[in-house]
């Protein structure tokens, strides 16, 4: 049985999110935004939930010399608006196999085979103690497919998936890592960032193949960003995450390998990648000119190339 972790952290009170109301823009001199630990305080939301919120692009964030930050503006607009902060709490809602399927009104073993058939996408994931993943969904996400799709909260399996699921396909890592890069390539325009972000899931091997050229593969390799934000110490369950994050499938690579050539190839066309500064040759020892040579007069191979015999 998957463990799910307890938050421990305190939700902020009212009388503190009062405190803590944004008091307009930033004047000369102050720092431009608001670090996301302060940001989540006065938003009146756990770590988890503001880590989440920025992901799905709830709370919008800015790009500063301290990092990305959150604009005081962005803060009001959220803190300002009607039913706050429940209607944004409600938006952040997440729920594991057992919550989710007493939702939607179906068996925990209905509402495992849909999510791994890939009727909906994971919002996030855990591992647990016992180095199990444990995957956790978006309320609003389940509510909209149970609109959606009525027909397959009751009845028999779809003949297609019961065979996908016979055969041990399972498409809830392919859709939560396909969430994520999308999440990500919406933070920049930046093109190699954004080739950064498609490297993000393949393993060395399928980097190398899909881009050649080696200076243009450790330029896309740094700026790789992180799926997970926060790695656990065990390196256990590190290795249960790489799996995560790393795609799988020769039909799911090869869509990667694909979309990080032509997207290399778009941020070549923009700037080159940078390159080892060259080494300087040292200049050769002078020597004496031969008497009777002129220092203008070409000799050998130019002499060859300029049509002179």
């Amino acid at each position: 049985m998957a463990v799910v972790h307890v938050e421990q952290e305190a939700r902020p009170t009212q009388d503190a999110r009062e405190r803590r109301k944004p008091s307009g823009p930033a004047g000369p001199g102050q720092p431009t935004g608001v670090a996301f630990r302060t940001a989540a305080r006065m938003l009146g939301l756990m770590p988890r939930e503001f880590e989440l919120a920025e992901q799905l692009g709830e709370v919008h964030t800015i790009a500063t010399p301290a990092g990305r930050r959150v604009a005081r503006e962005e803060l009001a607009r959220l803190t300002g608006a009607e039913g706050f902060p429940e209607v944004l709490r409600a938006r952040l809602r997440v729920v594991g196999t057992a919550e989710g399927a007493e939702l939607l009104g179906i068996s925990p073993g209905r509402f495992t085979r849909l999510a791994r058939g890939g009727f909906f996408a994971p919002a996030r994931f855990y591992v647990n103690r016992y180095r199990l993943v444990v995957w956790l969904y978006l309320a609003t996400d389940l509510e909209e497919f149970a609109v959606r799709e009525p027909g397959l909260l009751s009845g028999r399996t779809p003949p297609g998936l019961s065979a996908s699921l016979a055969a041990g396909e399972d498409a809830r890592a392919e859709r939560w890592r396909t969430r994520r890069v999308e999440q990500l390539l919406s933070r920049t325009r930046d093109p190699w960032k954004r080739a950064g972000v498609l490297a993000a899931v393949l393993g060395p091997d399928e980097l190398a193949v899909a881009v050649g050229d080696p200076h243009d593969r450790d330029h896309v390799r740094e700026l790789r960003p992180a799926l997970v934000p926060v790695r656990p110490a065990a390196a256990s369950a590190r290795k249960v995450i790489d799996r995560v994050q790393t795609a799988e499938g020769s039909q799911e690579i090869l869509r990667y390998r694909v979309a990080l050539a032509d997207a290399v190839r778009a941020a070549r066309r923009v700037r080159p990648a940078p390159r080892p500064d060259a080494a300087v040759a040292p200049l050769p020892a002078c020597r004496t000119r031969p008497p009777g040579r002129s220092a203008g007069r070409p000799r050998g191979l130019w002499r060859r190339l300029v049509g002179k015999r």
